[in-house]
């Protein structure tokens, strides 16, 4: 398979005209190496093929989808029998203090590891997060060294976390390749827990918590991973799909909004489906990067003043860009419920096809029947 060149100097070139640019207005010092700029991947599992690649090399900040890592963390204990998902872990007033979005766990509370992993997962919760990382690594400060660690094994050598949760700081930078790395790693490393990524919502004690990964009750076939959002970041997505037995993974960094995000990862998808690149215009377009210009705003915008929280954002719009026929894929379990409570009853679920090649449709999210994981 024949897979075309993406420019690799595109965004050297663009970040230094930029700086150029900047410099005239005594900018030019205030930026970091990683910032709120775009990128897009898309692999083939089969083979490790990249089908699609605009910006894979360049550093932004991962937000949420530095949760993957505390998670591959955490399943790595759970196979090893360091932790048990029955096993009761302590929130520490560190961990009770976190930003949301949380679980709004208290200090002197226990949550268990199950319902840390969901919690991170559907909510992206930061205290839970943080929990997580106190329970195995005995503060954040030494899980966070045991993050990196495992980061060079995985060959994320573009990567370095900063925290367990991905909440704002200038040292939490990686890459769309680097990220891709991490989420082939987890459904490879872990298969017996991957199920746990499809989780849309969970009961936790008593209520219903819903997840921020829209797009999964919209993409036929997609089953994971994880979402994410800061000022500094923009909003992006690292997701799996199967179709016809073929799974790809894709990751997107730096979406304007989480509705352009959604719709980018749709179209790479699809046109990953179909073996064939996606135009690197698109990927632009959804980071609010028009053709001939835009760079500046889009950078100056990640100078703003940085988000002391994971705000991850439900998308106001629910379409996404379709192409071409789609298989029927397995649903995965939506809601999982805990002791003493139920999942609320589920409609059936609709889908719909386009009738066109690159021709925009609207779907309804629903939920899927509850299924234990």
């Amino acid at each position: 398979m024949a897979i075309k060149s993406k420019s690799p100097g595109r965004g050297a070139i663009w970040r230094r005209s930029l700086l150029a640019v900047l410099a005239l207005c005594g900018l030019g010092s205030t930026i970091d190496v990683a910032h709120a700029g775009y990128a897009a991947i898309v692999i083939n599992e089969a083979d490790g093929q990249v089908i699609t690649a605009v910006n894979p090399d360049e550093q932004n900040h991962p937000a949420s989808l530095a949760k993957m890592m505390t998670l591959y963390l955490a399943f790595q204990a759970l196979q090893g029998g360091k932790l048990k998902l029955e096993q009761e872990l302590p929130v520490s007033a560190w961990a009770a203090a976190k930003a949301p979005t949380k679980l709004d766990l208290r200090k002197g509370q226990t949550i268990t590891v199950e319902d840390c992993i969901l919690g991170m997962i559907t909510k992206s919760a930061n205290d839970a997060a943080t929990v997580m990382a106190e329970g195995l690594g005995g503060s954040e400060g030494e899980f966070v060294e045991a993050m990196n660690a495992q980061a060079l094994r995985l060959g994320m050598t573009n990567t370095h976390f900063a925290n367990a949760s991905g909440l704002p700081d200038p040292n939490d930078t990686t890459t769309a390749r680097d990220m891709s790395k991490l989420a082939m790693a987890l459904y490879h490393d872990y298969p017996q827990y991957a199920h746990y990524f499809s989780t849309k919502e969970f009961m936790f004690r008593g209520r219903l918590v819903r997840g921020h990964n829209n797009l999964m009750d919209k993409y036929p076939g997609m089953d994971g991973l994880k979402t994410g959002f800061t000022n500094a970041s923009g909003f992006n997505l690292a997701s799996t799909a199967v179709r016809d037995g073929q799974r790809l993974f894709s990751v997107v960094l730096g979406g304007r909004t989480a509705a352009s995000r959604d719709r980018l990862m749709a179209r790479l998808l699809d046109d990953g489906f179909e073996d064939q690149e996606t135009p690197a215009a698109l990927v632009a377009q959804a980071a609010g990067v028009p053709a001939g210009g835009g760079a500046t705003q889009r950078v100056l915008s990640a100078l703003s003043p940085i988000s002391t929280a994971e705000a991850e954002t439900v998308p106001a719009s629910r379409r996404h860009h379709r192409r071409g026929k789609v298989g029927t894929v397995a649903t995965n379990a939506s809601c999982t419920p805990r002791k003493g409570t139920k999942c609320p009853a589920a409609p059936a679920k609709r889908s719909s096809n386009s009738s066109a090649a690159k021709k925009t449709t609207t779907a309804r999210a629903n939920t899927v029947p509850p299924k234990q994981p």
